[in-house]
């Protein structure tokens, strides 16, 4: 029944969200055949320290995730997504060449900087454009199918990226020439083959974050921007998971692996979560995501033993199945749909925030205390935000 049910759904679902998905599918194999190796590769072949690996990584998911306030904004200003997605898609595919050419730290600063600026401008306006695409009723579904065929990127770049890296003898720069061409399609496919949506009111421009626009963002989606960045403060950097592997002695060549173990678990699981999100409460879930973590967690700090890696790398690919798709989803359904772009830029802005915080933090304890430290205070952190939200949770059901 279960089946039948799914199948109907996707057989319902917009061509304009197959096309997002497998735009982002695209974008991110090019993106993961260079993050899967770029910790490894700052690490063996520009001698760069942990903590130097971590804050870079929390300055680049930041930044894009700061710049989705301004394009978010601007795209709610104009009623227009589709351009802005379109440019950042260009400069995300237009940064890959500087990661095969950089000779220095300071080189792949500048372009995770200037790749993370180019997903920060297409992500809140594409986020709103899927929402204004999706029929409410399977809007979970949908973000959930988006995040799955992304994800499904996530894991073929990285074991595109292995198989590059045996047949090549460890030839980081030639992977990251071939990740340019991934990147350059995924902009062609979302130029040709997404129509956005037409307004059924002329549109016309007026400030989106005017005091009078910013009162119509209730206080329940206030809520989930706070939930957001709360959730991004207990996850750190996934280059972290890399470094672990490393430590455990996989070869280098092998180490994208644990990307690719992450992203399949969390493609598999990112539809059938994004779809339960439409008939089962969404504390539950976040709770259910925050208590995965934590386990992932502490299997992480326990060994570095590879199988031991794969386990909590596997969890952690659980975790954001649960929580990525259901976030977004709950953005859209708290805001008005003419300031959903701000309201994804706003809840990037928190979430970015606390991603450079959390990043930094990690790489922090790596250097000083080791990596088992680093994990058990993220296992930690996840207990306290758990804790708070039962108690969120307890306390709204006693009020009804």
């Amino acid at each position: 029944m279960l089946g039948k049910v799914s199948s109907t759904t996707l057989s319902q679902m917009p061509r304009g969200v197959w096309v997002l998905g497998f735009v982002s599918l695209l974008m991110d194999v090019s993106s993961e055949m260079i993050h899967s190796l770029l910790p490894l590769f700052m690490v063996t072949v520009l001698g760069t320290s942990a903590l130097a690996v971590g804050l870079i990584e929390g300055i680049a998911e930041s930044t894009a995730l700061l710049v989705k306030v301004f394009s978010g904004v601007l795209s709610d200003y104009l009623g227009k997504r589709k351009g802005l997605a379109v440019a950042g898609y260009a400069l995300g595919a237009l940064t890959k060449p500087i990661f095969a050419l950089a000779s220095s730290t300071g080189w792949v600063l500048a372009a995770r900087f200037m790749d993370r600026v180019g997903k920060g401008v297409r992500g809140a306006p594409r986020d709103a454009l899927l929402a204004d695409i999706a029929p409410v009723e399977i809007r979970g579904a949908a973000f959930g199918l988006r995040q799955s065929l992304d994800t499904v990127g996530a894991f073929l770049g990285p074991l595109l990226a292995t198989g590059l890296m045996l047949w090549w003898a460890n030839d980081f720069r030639a992977v990251f020439w071939v990740a340019v061409i991934p990147g350059l399609l995924a902009v062609a496919l979302l130029l040709f083959g997404v129509r956005e949506p037409q307004k059924r009111e002329a549109h016309t421009p007026n400030n989106p974050i005017s005091r009078e626009n910013l009162q119509r963002l209730s206080a329940a989606y206030w809520w989930v921007v706070i939930i957001g960045a709360v959730f991004t403060l207990a996850r750190f950097s996934e280059a972290f998971l890399v470094l672990r592997a490393a430590q455990g002695g996989v070869p280098i060549a092998l180490v994208p692996l644990v990307m690719v173990a992450m992203n399949l678990i969390y493609a598999a699981s990112a539809y059938p979560f994004g779809k339960l999100s439409d008939s089962m409460s969404h504390a539950k879930l976040l709770a259910l995501g925050l208590a995965i973590l934590i386990a992932a967690d502490l299997v992480l700090a326990y060994d570095d033993h590879w199988t031991t890696v794969l386990l909590g790398v596997a969890l952690w690919g659980v975790h954001m199945g649960i929580t990525q798709g259901l976030l977004a989803r709950m953005v859209a359904d708290t805001a008005p749909a003419d300031l959903r772009g701000t309201a994804y830029g706003f809840f990037n802005l928190m979430s970015g925030l606390a991603m450079l915080l959390a990043s930094v933090v990690a790489g922090l304890l790596w250097d000083r205390l080791g990596a088992a430290f680093t994990f058990y205070a993220g296992a930690a952190f996840c207990v306290v935000t758990l804790l708070g939200l039962l108690a969120r949770a307890a306390r709204s059901s006693g009020q009804r």
